[in-house]
C-alpha cells in the first residue's frame, strides 16, 4: 500500500528500466526550451539597438515572455488534462515553432510583432513545461523524482549556457563586423536562426507524435487528491511550492540581469561590459554543473535537506557579495549559480508530491509562478536606483530565505520508505 500511495501518477506498461528512452526524448525538450529562453539575452540588446529603445521598452521582451507563463499555464493544465501529456507536449512544440516562425515577418514589420512572437513562443514553452515536468517525476520511483528532474534540468542549463555564444555568433556578429549594415538588414539577421529553430521544433513534434511513450494514469493518490473538495490549492505544499518557484526564478533571473553591471562596479571588478559578459556564462554554467552533481547526490540525500543547504549557501554568498569587494565579491555572486542548480526541479517535484489527478493543474500553477522572472528584477532595479546596486542584492537574498524555509519545512517529505 505504501508503494502505490506514494506516487502521484504512474506510467502504464513500462518498467523503471523501460523509461530510459522516454526520459531521453523528454530531455531534448528541456534542452530546447533552455536554448530558446537564453537567446533572449542576445535579442534584447539587438532589438534595443535596431529600434532605438530605452531600457523599459527593451524589457517588454521579458514581460511578454515571462507573462506568457502567467497567462497560459492554467489553460495549459486544463488542456493537458483533456488531451493527455504526450499530445500536450506535441501541441506545445507546434506552438513554439509557430512563435519562432513569426520572427521572419517580425523582422520586416516592427517591434510589436517581435513582442507577439515572444509571447507565442513562450506560450508553447509553457505548455511543454506543464506537460514534461510532471512526466519526468513519474518515470520512475517517487523518491528519486527530484534526481531525475535535476538531470533533465541540467540539459536545460546546457541550452542556456551555449545559446548566448551561439546567438552572438549568428545574430550579433554580423551587425558588429558590417558597420554600414542597415536597420532592416540587422533585423533580418534573426530570420535564419529562428527558422532553423522552428524546423527543429517541428521535427521534435513529429517524433513525439509517433514515438510510443508510456500512458500516465492516476493511482491510489487520486483518493488523497480528491479528498479535499476545495481545489488544488488546498494542498499547502503546492501553495508554498508555487511561492518558492516565483521567488527562485525571480532571484535567479534578477542576479543574472544585474551581473554585468555588478562586475562593472569599481568596488567589485571594474570590468567593461564586454569582459563582464564573459563571466555571466560561469554563472549559468555553474547551474548546469550543479545539476549533474545533484543528480547523483540527491539519490541519497533528502530533496528538502539538499534544497535547504543550497539556499543557505546562496544567502551566505550573496551577503559576501553585498558586504565584500573585489575578487571576493565577484566570485561569490557568480558561485550562486552553482547552488541555484537543484532548486527549480526540487521545489517543483516536492510541490507536486501526491497530487494525483490534480498533478496537471498543479504543474500549471507552478509554471504560472515563473512570472517571478519578470517581477523580481524590477523590484531589485527599484532598490538599486534608491540605495545602490550592491545593496540591491538583498532582494534575491530575501527570495532564498523563503526557499530555505520551504526546504526545512518539508525536509522529511520522502522519509516514508518509498521505493528508491
Amino acid at each position: 500500500m505504501e508503494h502505490v500511495a506514494s506516487a502521484a501518477v504512474r506510467p502504464h506498461g513500462h518498467t523503471e528500466s523501460g523509461n530510459t528512452i522516454p526520459l531521453v526524448i523528454i530531455t531534448l525538450l528541456f534542452f530546447m526550451w533552455g536554448l530558446l529562453t537564453s537567446l533572449n539575452d542576445v535579442l534584447i540588446p539587438h532589438l534595443k539597438s535596431i529600434y532605438t529603445l530605452n531600457y523599459v521598452q527593451a524589457m517588454l521582451v521579458q514581460f511578454c515572455f515571462f507573462g506568457a507563463y502567467f497567462i497560459v499555464s492554467l489553460p495549459a493544465g486544463m488542456l493537458i488534462k483533456k488531451i493527455g501529456y504526450q499530445r500536450g507536449a506535441v501541441s506545445g512544440l507546434v506552438l513554439a515553432a509557430a512563435g519562432c516562425a513569426l520572427f521572419f515577418p517580425a523582422s520586416v514589420s516592427g517591434y510589436a510583432l517581435f513582442l507577439l512572437a515572444f509571447f507565442v513562443l513562450a506560450s508553447g514553452i509553457t505548455i511543454l513545461q506543464v506537460a514534461a515536468n510532471p512526466y519526468v517525476t513519474v518515470l520512475g520511483a517517487p523518491a528519486t523524482a527530484s534526481s531525475r528532474l535535476t538531470l533533465t534540468q541540467a540539459f536545460n542549463s546546457l541550452g542556456t549556457t551555449i545559446a548566448p555564444a551561439l546567438g552572438g555568433m549568428l545574430i550579433l556578429s554580423e551587425g558588429v563586423t558590417n558597420l554600414v549594415r542597415t536597420k532592416a538588414e540587422e533585423a533580418a539577421a534573426v530570420q535564419g536562426p529562428y527558422l532553423a529553430l522552428a524546423a527543429a521544433l517541428l521535427a521534435l513534434a513529429m517524433l513525439f507524435a509517433v514515438v510510443r511513450l508510456p500512458k500516465i494514469s492516476h493511482a491510489a493518490d487520486d483518493e488523497v487528491a480528491t479528498s479535499v473538495e476545495t481545489g488544488v490549492l488546498a494542498h499547502r505544499h503546492l501553495l508554498l511550492g508555487a511561492i518558492g518557484i516565483f521567488l527562485y526564478v525571480g532571484g535567479e533571473v534578477s542576479i543574472g540581469s544585474f551581473l554585468i553591471n555588478f562586475l562593472g562596479d569599481a568596488n567589485v571588478a571594474g570590468l567593461p561590459a564586454g569582459a563582464a559578459a564573459h563571466y555571466v556564462s560561469y554563472y549559468w554554467g555553474g547551474a548546469m554543473t550543479g545539476r549533474f552533481i545533484g543528480f547523483g547526490v540527491m539519490r541519497y540525500v533528502s530533496p528538502g535537506k539538499a534544497l535547504a543547504f543550497n539556499s543557505a549557501a546562496s544567502i551566505l554568498l550573496i551577503l559576501v557579495a553585498i558586504f565584500g569587494s573585489g575578487q571576493l565579491a565577484m566570485w561569490s555572486i557568480i558561485a550562486v549559480g552553482l547552488f541555484n542548480s537543484i532548486m527549480f526541479p526540487t521545489i517543483f517535484s516536492m510541490a507536486l508530491h501526491k497530487l494525483g489527478k490534480q498533478t496537471g493543474q498543479g504543474s500549471g500553477i507552478l509554471c504560472m509562478a515563473i512570472v517571478g522572472g519578470a517581477l523580481v528584477p524590477f523590484a531589485q532595479g527599484l532598490l538599486a536606483d534608491t540605495i545602490g546596486l550592491q545593496w540591491s542584492f538583498f532582494v534575491p537574498a530575501a527570495c532564498y530565505i523563503f526557499i530555505l524555509y520551504f526546504g526545512v519545512k518539508y525536509a522529511g517529505m520522502y522519509n516514508n520508505k518509498e521505493t528508491v
